[in-house]
């Protein structure tokens, strides 16, 4: 029974009966969130814990129907959830502010997938009233968009969670005057050998907290639900390790102000794993997400830790699609799996599934859409679903595919990375020189990649785009998603014949035949133009001029065959 997430207990034969509205139950000693479903031949019942348990039966319910044309098969479910908090976290400042309509329909997708906990990931795309200097190009979420989304999560048993970074990644707001005097370091910061512009506030200045209030104040109304807010105070870059007391004391001025009375804070985990002897003086109200996005990450140390200071904790994988164009589907399933085997072991009370869009956010839905499918159902029930078949869930449940192939080839083009024999953390080595073309090919980060590995890389592509032509997908923008994907293969093509040609001349682009530079320009101009139509089909136009520059700058040297060595990024 290919139901997504694959319910914790089923039974069902080969009777089938017409659908038919059911008949609810409150049924109070079932767990919280959970039901029961009876299909008999001429009645359903469902028992339900509560709303939340009521509404994702009727979703199973729906799945069913979906499933088989109509009817509904005789037989019955009994189901609740491992975690009580299931969330997704969609990146919106790094580069994409999705429109209303495709936020909802993604949201419409996570809520049949069981999901009750939605972020918005902002660092200045939400529209302030005194601060248009900081979000004017950025085609920000408004006051009244907030309150549209909150109303539609509401409906479908999902509450939508504010979320402000209130320490690092503020360059947003640091690259503008007056903001630039709260910067910790105003001039930024040297990470791997290139400079960096000032992403972290100071939180010993007291300009900085009346900032941080008024935001808060202001974002926080909007936001039907009481329960949580998350500050990030991730990875502040500028400040040095030995000032642990400041940033600590940071959470615990943070946790004391009025503005966030009642609700639970979220920080994520990377500053405190570096301090598990001081994670007891954490104040209460604090929830630490722990992160991390690759295979054999510490959670289980890290949630141990955790656990033994009396400190609220949630996992935080990812859907290892930023940083690869196409995706990273064989790291995605153990990140997860490892991630929620520990939450589960150490008695987590949610996680939060994260989507970031670091660095232009080059890939498209579908490539993010394995991940969300698969933490939603391993956070509903991990015994059931961790060797679910995802791709056929996500060909039914995702695409409206009767021929379940899409589903297949999204998975197939997010392992397309592990023909490569260099892998690094948090990103496809295949596509790294896109973001640093000052990478050599075959030494570095890029040692052991051979030409034959790109040909196989090729071969995967050409096979894949010939079942992409086919596909029989029907939701109603299955031809968009097409595009999209061929668009993520076409540049993985142009990256795949510059890699080629680096090699061939010792691994620096200078040194590659200026014709052949042309001819890969020639290519990838294309590719952006492009890249540009299918961004405005789904997103606003505000981030679209920084995504395009992170494939521009690689147009340019294609054209000059000049590299800077401390590029990077867009300013």
């Amino acid at each position: 029974m290919n139901l997504l997430p694959i319910p914790r207990e089923s039974a069902f034969g080969t009777e089938m009966t017409p659908w038919q509205a059911p008949l609810v139950v409150t049924d109070p000693s079932l767990p919280a969130q959970g039901y029961s479903i009876t299909v008999a031949a001429s009645t359903v019942t469902i028992h339900a814990a509560d709303d939340a348990g009521a509404f994702y039966a009727r979703m199973t319910l729906v799945q069913l129907r979906r499933l088989h044309d109509g009817q509904l098969p005789v037989g019955s479910v009994r189901d609740w959830p491992d975690l009580a908090e299931r969330g997704v976290m969609l990146d919106v400042s790094r580069d994409k502010v999705p429109t209303l309509a495709t936020l909802c329909a993604l949201i419409d997708r996570l809520a049949e997938w069981k999901i009750n906990h939605i972020e918005l990931y902002a660092e200045h795309t939400f529209a302030y009233a005194d601060h248009e200097v900081v979000w004017r190009d950025a085609s920000p979420f408004t006051a009244e968009d907030i309150d549209t989304i909150d109303a539609f999560c509401r409906a479908r048993h999902i509450r939508l969670v504010p979320n402000q970074n209130c320490l690092g990644h503020m360059n947003r707001w640091l690259s503008h005057e007056p903001y630039r005097a709260l910067a910790m370091d105003p001039d930024g910061y040297v990470m791997m050998g290139m400079r960096r512009p000032p992403s972290t506030i100071e939180p010993t200045n007291p300009a900085s907290l009346v900032l941080v209030r008024s935001l808060l104040a202001e974002l926080l109304v909007h936001f039907s639900d009481p329960t949580y807010v998350n500050l990030g105070l991730d990875e502040p870059w500028e400040m040095p390790a030995g000032r642990f007391d400041d940033y600590l004391t940071w959470v615990h001025t943070l946790r004391a102000v009025p503005e966030l009375a009642g609700r639970e804070i979220l920080i994520w985990g990377d500053i405190l794993a570096a301090h598990p002897d001081r994670l007891g003086d954490l104040p209460a109200g604090v929830t630490v997400c722990e992160w991390g996005y690759d295979a054999d990450h510490p959670w289980s140390a890290r949630l141990a830790a955790l656990e033994a200071a009396g400190v609220a904790r949630w996992v935080a994988p990812g859907t290892s699609s930023w940083l690869t164009v196409l995706g990273r589907t064989t790291n995605m399933r153990a990140n997860i799996t490892e991630a929620i085997d520990a939450a589960i072991a150490h008695g987590a009370d949610g996680m939060l599934n994260t989507d970031w869009g670091d660095n232009g956010h080059l890939q498209y839905p579908a490539v993010s859409d394995p991940g969300l499918a698969f933490g939603a159902a391993m956070s509903w029930c991990a015994a059931t679903n961790r060797s679910i078949d995802l791709s056929g869930a996500l060909s039914r449940h995702c695409y409206d595919d009767p021929d379940g192939d899409l589903g297949a080839i999204v998975l197939a083009l997010g392992n397309v990375y592990l023909r490569l024999t260099p892998q690094v953390w948090n990103v496809a080595t295949m596509v790294l020189p896109l973001y640093f073309p000052q990478l050599d090919i075959g030494r570095g980060p890029l040692e052991g990649a051979t030409p034959e590995e790109y040909d196989a890389i090729d071969t995967d592509l050409d096979a894949l785009s010939a079942r992409l032509d086919a596909t029989a997908a029907r939701r109603a923008d299955a031809t968009l998603i097409v595009d999209e994907l061929k668009n993520s293969i076409a540049l993985v093509r142009v990256l795949g014949d510059d890699a080629r040609a680096r090699l061939a001349v010792g691994g620096a682009l200078a040194k590659v035949n200026p014709a052949v530079r042309h001819q890969l320009a020639d290519r990838l101009r294309p590719v952006i133009r492009e890249h540009e139509r299918l961004w405005l089909e789904r997103n606003r136009p505000g981030g679209l001029r920084e995504s395009r520059a992170w494939l521009e700058h690689l147009l340019d040297c294609y054209e000059t065959g000049v590299v800077d060595r401390g590029w990077s990024g867009p300013e």
